[in-house]
Protein backbone atom coordinates (compact mmCIF):
# COMPACT_ATOMS: atom_id res chain seq x y z
CA UNK A 1 0.00 0.00 0.00
CA UNK A 2 2.83 2.38 0.92
CA UNK A 3 4.63 1.50 -2.33
CA UNK A 4 1.53 2.49 -4.30
CA UNK A 5 1.33 5.83 -2.48
CA UNK A 6 5.02 6.39 -3.14
CA UNK A 7 4.64 5.74 -6.86
CA UNK A 8 1.59 8.07 -6.99
CA UNK A 9 3.53 10.82 -5.22
CA UNK A 10 6.51 10.41 -7.57
CA UNK A 11 4.19 10.47 -10.59
CA UNK A 12 2.47 13.65 -9.32
CA UNK A 13 5.80 15.37 -8.71
CA UNK A 14 7.03 14.33 -12.16
CA UNK A 15 3.84 15.65 -13.76
CA UNK A 16 4.13 18.98 -11.96
CA UNK A 17 7.80 19.25 -12.93
CA UNK A 18 6.93 18.50 -16.58
CA UNK A 19 4.21 21.13 -16.61
CA UNK A 20 6.59 23.70 -15.10
CA UNK A 21 9.16 22.96 -17.81
CA UNK A 22 6.49 23.31 -20.51
CA UNK A 23 5.30 26.60 -19.02
CA UNK A 24 8.88 27.85 -18.80
CA UNK A 25 9.50 26.94 -22.43
CA UNK A 26 6.28 28.69 -23.42
CA UNK A 27 7.22 31.89 -21.59
CA UNK A 28 10.71 31.70 -23.11
CA UNK A 29 9.30 31.63 -26.63
CA UNK A 30 6.86 34.42 -25.73
CA UNK A 31 9.55 36.61 -24.13
CA UNK A 32 10.34 38.66 -27.30
CA UNK A 33 6.67 39.56 -27.68
CA UNK A 34 6.29 40.27 -23.95
CA UNK A 35 9.39 42.51 -23.97
CA UNK A 36 8.16 44.33 -27.07
CA UNK A 37 4.69 44.80 -25.58
CA UNK A 38 6.05 46.18 -22.31
CA UNK A 39 8.70 48.44 -23.87
CA UNK A 40 6.95 49.58 -27.04
CA UNK A 41 3.23 49.51 -26.18
CA UNK A 42 2.33 49.30 -22.49
CA UNK A 43 5.21 51.52 -21.30
CA UNK A 44 4.56 54.37 -23.76
CA UNK A 45 0.81 54.18 -23.07
CA UNK A 46 1.32 54.59 -19.33
CA UNK A 47 3.78 57.44 -19.94
CA UNK A 48 1.38 59.22 -22.32
CA UNK A 49 -1.43 58.91 -19.78
CA UNK A 50 0.77 60.71 -17.25
CA UNK A 51 1.88 63.34 -19.80
CA UNK A 52 -1.77 64.04 -20.66
CA UNK A 53 -2.14 65.71 -17.26
CA UNK A 54 1.12 67.66 -17.48
CA UNK A 55 2.65 70.62 -19.27
CA UNK A 56 5.48 68.89 -21.12
CA UNK A 57 7.39 70.35 -24.06
CA UNK A 58 10.06 67.63 -24.54
CA UNK A 59 12.80 69.90 -23.20
CA UNK A 60 11.78 70.62 -19.62
CA UNK A 61 10.51 68.33 -16.89
CA UNK A 62 6.75 67.62 -16.96
CA UNK A 63 4.68 69.94 -14.76
CA UNK A 64 1.40 68.63 -13.39
CA UNK A 65 -1.56 70.71 -14.61
CA UNK A 66 -4.47 68.35 -14.04
CA UNK A 67 -7.27 68.61 -16.61
CA UNK A 68 -5.99 71.86 -18.16
CA UNK A 69 -4.96 70.14 -21.40
CA UNK A 70 -8.46 68.74 -21.85
CA UNK A 71 -10.25 72.02 -21.13
CA UNK A 72 -7.89 73.84 -23.49
CA UNK A 73 -8.53 71.18 -26.11
CA UNK A 74 -12.31 71.60 -26.04
CA UNK A 75 -11.94 75.39 -26.43
CA UNK A 76 -9.44 75.09 -29.30
CA UNK A 77 -11.12 75.90 -32.67
CA UNK A 78 -8.47 73.93 -34.61
CA UNK A 79 -9.12 70.86 -32.45
CA UNK A 80 -12.82 71.24 -33.19
CA UNK A 81 -11.97 71.53 -36.90
CA UNK A 82 -9.87 68.34 -36.74
CA UNK A 83 -12.78 66.47 -35.16
CA UNK A 84 -15.12 67.74 -37.88
CA UNK A 85 -12.75 66.80 -40.72
CA UNK A 86 -12.08 63.34 -39.28
CA UNK A 87 -15.77 62.63 -38.72
CA UNK A 88 -16.56 63.68 -42.29
CA UNK A 89 -13.79 61.47 -43.64
CA UNK A 90 -14.99 58.46 -41.62
CA UNK A 91 -18.65 58.91 -42.52
CA UNK A 92 -17.98 59.30 -46.25
CA UNK A 93 -14.91 57.16 -46.86
CA UNK A 94 -15.72 54.03 -44.87
CA UNK A 95 -19.15 53.24 -46.44
CA UNK A 96 -17.88 53.93 -49.96
CA UNK A 97 -14.88 51.68 -49.45
CA UNK A 98 -17.00 48.84 -48.09
CA UNK A 99 -19.63 49.18 -50.82
CA UNK A 100 -16.97 48.95 -53.52
CA UNK A 101 -15.26 46.05 -51.75
CA UNK A 102 -18.55 44.14 -51.48
CA UNK A 103 -19.47 44.86 -55.10
CA UNK A 104 -16.16 43.60 -56.46
CA UNK A 105 -16.27 40.58 -54.12
CA UNK A 106 -19.69 39.65 -55.53
CA UNK A 107 -18.25 39.77 -59.04
CA UNK A 108 -15.17 37.74 -58.13
CA UNK A 109 -17.23 35.14 -56.28
CA UNK A 110 -18.52 33.95 -59.65
CA UNK A 111 -16.42 31.39 -61.50
CA UNK A 112 -14.61 32.99 -64.43
CA UNK A 113 -11.29 32.80 -66.25
CA UNK A 114 -8.39 34.75 -64.76
CA UNK A 115 -10.06 34.94 -61.36
CA UNK A 116 -6.78 34.62 -59.44
CA UNK A 117 -5.24 37.46 -61.45
CA UNK A 118 -8.18 39.77 -60.76
CA UNK A 119 -8.07 39.01 -57.05
CA UNK A 120 -4.36 39.84 -56.88
CA UNK A 121 -4.81 42.98 -58.99
CA UNK A 122 -7.62 44.34 -56.83
CA UNK A 123 -5.80 43.46 -53.61
CA UNK A 124 -2.48 45.09 -54.61
CA UNK A 125 -3.51 48.70 -53.76
CA UNK A 126 -4.10 47.65 -50.14
CA UNK A 127 -0.44 46.63 -49.90
CA UNK A 128 1.04 49.83 -51.31
CA UNK A 129 -1.68 52.41 -50.68
CA UNK A 130 -0.37 53.53 -47.29
CA UNK A 131 3.16 54.22 -48.56
CA UNK A 132 4.57 57.73 -48.80
CA UNK A 133 5.39 57.25 -52.49
CA UNK A 134 1.74 56.57 -53.33
CA UNK A 135 0.80 59.74 -51.43
CA UNK A 136 3.15 61.77 -53.65
CA UNK A 137 1.72 60.11 -56.77
CA UNK A 138 -1.83 60.83 -55.60
CA UNK A 139 -0.98 64.47 -54.97
CA UNK A 140 0.48 64.72 -58.48
CA UNK A 141 -2.61 63.16 -60.04
CA UNK A 142 -4.98 65.60 -58.33
CA UNK A 143 -2.88 68.78 -58.71
CA UNK A 144 -3.71 71.69 -61.03
CA UNK A 145 -3.26 70.72 -64.67
CA UNK A 146 -2.71 67.03 -63.85
CA UNK A 147 -4.58 64.00 -65.17
CA UNK A 148 -7.69 64.42 -63.01
CA UNK A 149 -7.92 68.14 -63.70
CA UNK A 150 -7.61 67.65 -67.48
CA UNK A 151 -10.11 64.78 -67.47
CA UNK A 152 -12.81 66.66 -65.59
CA UNK A 153 -12.22 69.75 -67.76
CA UNK A 154 -12.71 67.57 -70.86
CA UNK A 155 -16.01 66.37 -69.34
CA UNK A 156 -17.12 69.94 -68.65
CA UNK A 157 -16.33 70.20 -64.92
CA UNK A 158 -14.00 73.14 -64.35
CA UNK A 159 -13.07 72.92 -60.66
CA UNK A 160 -9.29 72.83 -60.99
CA UNK A 161 -6.98 70.53 -59.07
CA UNK A 162 -8.43 68.98 -55.96
CA UNK A 163 -5.27 69.33 -53.87
CA UNK A 164 -5.34 73.12 -53.87
CA UNK A 165 -9.11 73.40 -53.46
CA UNK A 166 -10.36 73.47 -49.86
CA UNK A 167 -13.78 72.19 -50.97
CA UNK A 168 -12.40 69.15 -52.80
CA UNK A 169 -9.11 68.13 -51.19
CA UNK A 170 -10.78 65.93 -48.55
CA UNK A 171 -12.48 63.97 -51.32
CA UNK A 172 -9.03 63.34 -52.74
CA UNK A 173 -8.21 61.49 -49.50
CA UNK A 174 -11.55 59.68 -49.67
CA UNK A 175 -10.71 58.54 -53.20
CA UNK A 176 -7.36 57.24 -51.98
CA UNK A 177 -8.88 55.18 -49.17
CA UNK A 178 -11.63 53.83 -51.45
CA UNK A 179 -8.93 52.79 -53.93
CA UNK A 180 -7.46 50.58 -51.18
CA UNK A 181 -10.54 48.35 -50.98
CA UNK A 182 -8.59 45.11 -51.50
CA UNK A 183 -8.34 43.96 -47.87
CA UNK A 184 -12.07 44.12 -47.04
CA UNK A 185 -12.78 42.67 -50.50
CA UNK A 186 -10.80 39.53 -49.69
CA UNK A 187 -12.66 39.16 -46.38
CA UNK A 188 -16.02 39.61 -48.12
CA UNK A 189 -14.99 37.05 -50.71
CA UNK A 190 -14.18 34.51 -48.00
CA UNK A 191 -17.59 35.10 -46.44
CA UNK A 192 -19.40 34.74 -49.76
CA UNK A 193 -17.72 31.38 -50.35
CA UNK A 194 -19.30 30.08 -47.13
CA UNK A 195 -22.91 30.80 -48.18
CA UNK A 196 -24.58 27.44 -49.00
CA UNK A 197 -25.59 27.20 -52.66
CA UNK A 198 -28.68 25.25 -51.62
CA UNK A 199 -30.21 28.46 -50.28
CA UNK A 200 -29.93 30.17 -53.66
CA UNK A 201 -31.35 27.12 -55.43
CA UNK A 202 -34.34 27.05 -53.08
CA UNK A 203 -34.88 30.79 -53.58
CA UNK A 204 -34.81 30.38 -57.36
CA UNK A 205 -37.47 27.68 -57.12
CA UNK A 206 -39.63 30.17 -55.21
CA UNK A 207 -39.16 32.72 -58.00
CA UNK A 208 -36.75 35.06 -56.16
CA UNK A 209 -34.78 37.47 -58.34
CA UNK A 210 -31.14 38.62 -57.90
CA UNK A 211 -32.04 41.50 -55.58
CA UNK A 212 -34.22 39.38 -53.29
CA UNK A 213 -31.55 36.67 -53.12
CA UNK A 214 -28.95 39.28 -52.22
CA UNK A 215 -31.15 41.00 -49.62
CA UNK A 216 -32.69 37.91 -48.01
CA UNK A 217 -29.83 35.39 -48.30
CA UNK A 218 -26.45 36.96 -49.05
CA UNK A 219 -26.56 39.90 -46.63
CA UNK A 220 -27.85 37.93 -43.60
CA UNK A 221 -25.37 35.11 -44.22
CA UNK A 222 -22.36 37.42 -44.51
CA UNK A 223 -23.50 39.84 -41.78
CA UNK A 224 -20.76 38.67 -39.33
CA UNK A 225 -18.15 39.36 -42.03
CA UNK A 226 -19.79 42.70 -42.79
CA UNK A 227 -19.71 43.62 -39.10
CA UNK A 228 -16.02 42.71 -38.90
CA UNK A 229 -15.19 44.86 -41.93
CA UNK A 230 -17.24 47.81 -40.68
CA UNK A 231 -15.51 47.66 -37.30
CA UNK A 232 -12.02 47.30 -38.73
CA UNK A 233 -12.33 49.95 -41.43
CA UNK A 234 -13.97 52.45 -39.08
CA UNK A 235 -11.06 52.15 -36.65
CA UNK A 236 -8.57 52.49 -39.52
CA UNK A 237 -10.34 55.61 -40.78
CA UNK A 238 -10.02 57.31 -37.41
CA UNK A 239 -6.26 56.69 -37.57
CA UNK A 240 -5.64 58.32 -40.96
CA UNK A 241 -2.39 60.29 -41.01
CA UNK A 242 0.13 59.44 -43.73
CA UNK A 243 -2.02 60.16 -46.77
CA UNK A 244 -3.37 63.42 -45.32
CA UNK A 245 0.11 64.58 -44.33
CA UNK A 246 1.70 63.80 -47.69
CA UNK A 247 -1.12 64.86 -50.02
CA UNK A 248 -1.43 68.21 -48.23
CA UNK A 249 2.36 68.74 -48.48
CA UNK A 250 2.78 68.40 -44.66
CA UNK A 251 0.58 71.37 -43.68
CA UNK A 252 -2.86 69.69 -43.66
CA UNK A 253 -4.46 72.34 -45.81
CA UNK A 254 -5.53 74.38 -47.58
CA UNK A 255 -7.51 76.21 -44.88
CA UNK A 256 -7.17 73.14 -42.61
CA UNK A 257 -9.34 71.20 -45.06
CA UNK A 258 -7.33 68.01 -44.42
CA UNK A 259 -6.60 68.71 -40.77
CA UNK A 260 -7.50 65.22 -39.61
CA UNK A 261 -7.20 64.46 -35.91
CA UNK A 262 -3.86 62.67 -36.03
CA UNK A 263 -2.37 65.39 -38.21
CA UNK A 264 -3.20 68.05 -35.62
CA UNK A 265 -1.94 65.73 -32.89
CA UNK A 266 1.38 65.44 -34.76
CA UNK A 267 1.60 69.21 -35.16
CA UNK A 268 1.02 69.83 -31.47
CA UNK A 269 3.38 67.10 -30.29
CA UNK A 270 6.33 67.34 -32.64
CA UNK A 271 6.11 70.74 -34.33
CA UNK A 272 4.91 72.82 -31.39
CA UNK A 273 6.57 70.57 -28.76
CA UNK A 274 3.33 70.41 -26.77
CA UNK A 275 3.65 66.76 -25.85
CA UNK A 276 1.29 67.01 -22.89
CA UNK A 277 -1.46 68.45 -25.09
CA UNK A 278 -0.76 65.83 -27.78
CA UNK A 279 -0.98 63.03 -25.21
CA UNK A 280 -4.35 64.34 -24.05
CA UNK A 281 -5.50 64.36 -27.68
CA UNK A 282 -4.31 60.77 -28.13
CA UNK A 283 -6.33 59.57 -25.16
CA UNK A 284 -9.41 61.42 -26.37
CA UNK A 285 -9.02 59.62 -29.71
CA UNK A 286 -8.76 56.30 -27.88
CA UNK A 287 -11.93 57.04 -25.94
CA UNK A 288 -13.76 58.08 -29.13
CA UNK A 289 -12.74 54.88 -30.94
CA UNK A 290 -13.72 52.81 -27.89
CA UNK A 291 -17.14 54.52 -27.80
CA UNK A 292 -17.75 53.93 -31.51
CA UNK A 293 -16.66 50.30 -31.10
CA UNK A 294 -19.03 49.84 -28.18
CA UNK A 295 -21.92 51.30 -30.22
CA UNK A 296 -21.14 48.96 -33.10
CA UNK A 297 -21.06 45.93 -30.80
CA UNK A 298 -24.35 47.02 -29.25
CA UNK A 299 -25.98 47.50 -32.67
CA UNK A 300 -24.88 44.09 -33.98
CA UNK A 301 -27.64 42.45 -31.96
CA UNK A 302 -30.16 43.95 -34.38
CA UNK A 303 -28.56 43.18 -37.74
CA UNK A 304 -25.82 40.55 -37.39
CA UNK A 305 -26.99 36.95 -37.72
CA UNK A 306 -24.78 34.20 -36.33
CA UNK A 307 -25.20 30.48 -36.77
CA UNK A 308 -26.51 28.68 -33.70
CA UNK A 309 -23.66 28.32 -31.22
CA UNK A 310 -21.21 30.34 -33.35
CA UNK A 311 -21.13 33.46 -31.16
Amino acid sequence: MSATRTRSAVTARTGRSGRRRENLAGYLFMSPWIAGFLLLTAGPMVASLYFAFTDYNLFNSPKWVGFDNFTTMFDDPRWQKSVEVTAKYVVIGTPLKLLLALGVALLLAQSRRGQAFYRAAFYAPSLIGASVSVGFVWRSLFSDGAVVDRTQSFLGFHVGGWVGNADWVLYCLVALTVWQFGAPMVIFLAGLKQVPKELYEAAEMDGAGPFRKFWNITLPMISPVLFFNVLLETIHSFQIFGSAYVVSNTYCGPADATLVYTCYLYQQGFKNSQMGFASAMAWMLLLAVALVTAVLFWSQKKWVHYEEGAR
